[in-house]
Order: structure tokens, then C-alpha cells, then sequence
């Protein structure tokens, strides 16, 4: 793992557990695998153009990697390879990396043999390549007081990579930022990436957060058990102050003002309906000797990034408008936000507002050579990045055209 990607850790882990009470050493988590079963499997068409060219219409969600990918595997510079995704069917992270796979193979036909070559994975052969989330193998050791408050812990985190790297080296941040949600007093880790004899595991929708947070809860729930305690107890007692969270996150606390978990948790927790559903359940149980029924508050905290993305708006002779994004629409609704996007920021300039705009707009397919650069749909975060390129594209055409 590259030294810029390991986390840190936070706090003296031996003067916490010194002034543990109680302490649990050496418990373990497993985390098994997880398949993504997107609707539309892995699929690709490549047509070989004129000058050492080829187009590649590919179910990919980072089409920028997949042009990247494929111009390294032919020998030719990236502005011979043009990627076309119009639309993708499904993919919760299982099209990022491995689209580039099936891609390339018929990248590599179609300029060997001159001619359209396309190929779709039945879903057999996508489970088998796909890889899906990373198993994991925890090892923790906590320390607490009587009262429920943690002060120390550590980690052992062992990540099942599979054949290759892929993804693996982004996922230790991931899990330990999504852990950090409590405010672990100390926190130690040793992370392993291991490579194994199985398909090398990729970005699974939440890929670390999903991990991180389970494993939190695992441990939080450990300790409630330990002390014969309301886990909502444990769970609020350990929750950040703004203080602790600027310790544990650092820049990425933001201003005190905004910080919420703490009052959101509260609010729920204490929720008429939340208590009622609670008290509901405890009957149930009681009542069934092997049915059993749960509810739970649980808290999450998620670092976002957002990363530049390019947009383009073009109005026609006959007032049509054609728009371009980075994006790609894998079913979240991208272009139906992006028209509306367009039909508000163009609004200026009609009566109406741009109320009839909408009808006006089209939305065009993700293509690495004209809109470069797009970066990859991922995070949660495409819709917004995208609608802001656009409004800032429709803002300079406003300013242009608001003296005509």
C-alpha cells in the first residue's frame, strides 16, 4: 500500500487501555464477499476506425480508465481510443475497474481482425470474474471504562484482495474513516492486504464504509453485551463532541456549526415511534423462543469528495440545446436532473422562466473525446458535480446573452 494512502492512526494506544476497566482482547470479526448483481452484465462493442483509430461503446462507469486502459493495451495514444457510454445497467462499483477487462479483449479483436467485434458475459462468467466486496478478517482489542466510554482500541484488519491489486489499496482509508465515526479514545491498526487465489475484489458500493461501520457496531455491541448495557447507551456515550471529531477527521470536520450526528441520534433515539417499535419488538421476543425481531439507531459519518467535472452546454441555430457531462447514467437519474439543471439556469433568458426549456434539452451519452477528462461516476456525488458544471456553463451563456 502506497505510504500517502495508509491512515494515521490517533492517540497513545497503551495510555488508553491503561485506563480501561475492562478490557476485551483479541476478539474477532469476518466480513464474507458480496456479488453486485447489476441487471446488464459486462458488455462491450468495438469498432476499429480509420488512422489507427477504434471506438468502444462500453457499460463502463469510468470511461476515461476504460480509454486509458485499452490505448495502453493497443500501443496507441489515448486520442485514438474513443469511449461511448451511453447508458450503464446498474453497476454499484462492479463496472469501474472490470469493464475495462472485457473492453480491451474486444479492443484487442476488433484491430487485429479490422472488423466490429462485441461480447457480453453471461451472469456465470461475470459472478466468476467480478470479484465483489472484500472479505475481511478482524482482530480487535478495546478497552473501556464502566460506564461504557472507550478509551483505547486496536485493530488488526486483514483484506482479501484477490490476484490483484484493483482497488485493495484505496480500502484501508475507507474502512478506518467510516471506524472513525465513534470517538475511540486511541486507535491503533495493522492493516494486510493479501493477495489470494481468487478474482481480485473491486469497489462495491460503500466500498470500506460498508466494513468499517459493521465493524464499529460489532465492537460497540461487544462492549454493551460486556457490561449488560443498552447499546444506544454505549453508542451515545461514545459518540464525538466537535472537539474529538476535529481530532479523529481533521480538516474534514468542517465548522462546528455544522456538526449534527450527535442531536440527529437524539432525536431518533428518543422518537415516540422509535420507543414504541422498541418496546414492541421486546414483547415479540419475549413471547418466540425462535423468531426473533430487532431494531436498532445507528450512526454513520462519510467523508465526501468532490472532484472537478467537466460540463458543456450548446444552444442551436433553432434554440435547441445540447448538453454534455462527465457523468454517466447508470440509472440514478443523472440526465433527468441535468436537463432540469439546464432548463434553471437558461430560465434568464425566457418569460416563462424555462418552464417549456425542458423539452428542448438533450442530454448526450459520456464520450472521452468530447467531454475529456470526465472522471468516473462513483461517491454519490456525480448528480451534484455535474449539475454545477452545467449551471456554470449556463450562467456564461446568460452573461453573453442577456445584452441580445
Amino acid at each position: 500500500m502506497p505510504p500517502f494512502l495508509a491512515p494515521k492512526p490517533v492517540g497513545d494506544y497503551s495510555q488508553g487501555m491503561s485506563e480501561a476497566d475492562h478490557k476485551i482482547l483479541s476478539a474477532e470479526v469476518k466480513l464474507e464477499s458480496q456479488y453486485y448483481f447489476y441487471l446488464e452484465t459486462q458488455v462491450s462493442l468495438a469498432i476499429p476506425d480509420d488512422d489507427n483509430c477504434i471506438t468502444i461503446y462500453s457499460s463502463a462507469q469510468m470511461p476515461e480508465l476504460t480509454q486509458n486502459v485499452v490505448a495502453r493495451c493497443l500501443g496507441i495514444p489515448f486520442n485514438n481510443v474513443r469511449v461511448i457510454s451511453r447508458r450503464v445497467g446498474g453497476d454499484f462499483g462492479g463496472k469501474a475497474m472490470k469493464a475495462t477487462h472485457i473492453a480491451c479483449a474486444c479492443a484487442v479483436a476488433a484491430f487485429k481482425l479490422r472488423c466490429p467485434v462485441r461480447m457480453y458475459l453471461d451472469r456465470k462468467t461475470d459472478m466468476i470474474m467480478a470479484g465483489g466486496r472484500h472479505p475481511m478478517k478482524v482482530k480487535y482489542s478495546v478497552g473501556f471504562k464502566s460506564d461504557g466510554k472507550i478509551t483505547a482500541l486496536h485493530l488488526d484488519l486483514g483484506i482479501n484482495a484477490g490476484i490483484s491489486a484493483d482497488m485493495t489499496p484505496l480500502m484501508p482509508r475507507a474502512i478506518i474513516g467510516a471506524l472513525k465515526k465513534y470517538n475511540w479514545g486511541a486507535l491503533e491498526f495493522d492493516t494486510k492486504l493479501c493477495k489470494t487465489n481468487v478474482s481480485s475484489k473491486s469497489a462495491m458500493r460503500a466500498p470500506g464504509d460498508v466494513q468499517g461501520s459493521f465493524i464499529a457496531e460489532a465492537i460497540i455491541e461487544h462492549v454493551a453485551s460486556v457490561l449488560s448495557l443498552d447499546t444506544n447507551t454505549i453508542r451515545r456515550k461514545n459518540l464525538h463532541d466537535f472537539e474529538s471529531l476535529a481530532v479523529f477527521y481533521g480538516e474534514s470536520a468542517g465548522e462546528a456549526f455544522t456538526y449534527s450526528l450527535v442531536s440527529m441520534f437524539d432525536k431518533l433515539a428518543l422518537s415516540p415511534d422509535y420507543q414504541r417499535r422498541a418496546e414492541m419488538i421486546e414483547q415479540f421476543n419475549s413471547g418466540n423462543m425462535w423468531k426473533k425481531r430487532g431494531i436498532s439507531c445507528v450512526p454513520i459519518t462519510h467523508e465526501v469528495n468532490l472532484r472537478p467535472t467537466p460540463g458543456k452546454v450548446s444552444i442551436m441555430n433553432d434554440g435547441s440545446i445540447a448538453v454534455e457531462v462527465g457523468g454517466v447514467e447508470i440509472g440514478q437519474g443523472l440526465w433527468t436532473k441535468v436537463k432540469q439543471m439546464t432548463a434553471f439556469g437558461l430560465g434568464q433568458l425566457c418569460p416563462d422562466g424555462g418552464e417549456g426549456l425542458l423539452d428542448k434539452v438533450r442530454v448526450i451519452q459520456a464520450d472521452t473525446l468530447s467531454m475529456i477528462q470526465g472522471g468516473f461516476t462513483a461517491g454519490s456525488t456525480t448528480s451534484e458535480t455535474s449539475c454545477e458544471a452545467v449551471r456554470q456553463s449556463c450562467a456564461v451563456l446568460v452573461e453573453r446573452l442577456k445584452p441580445i
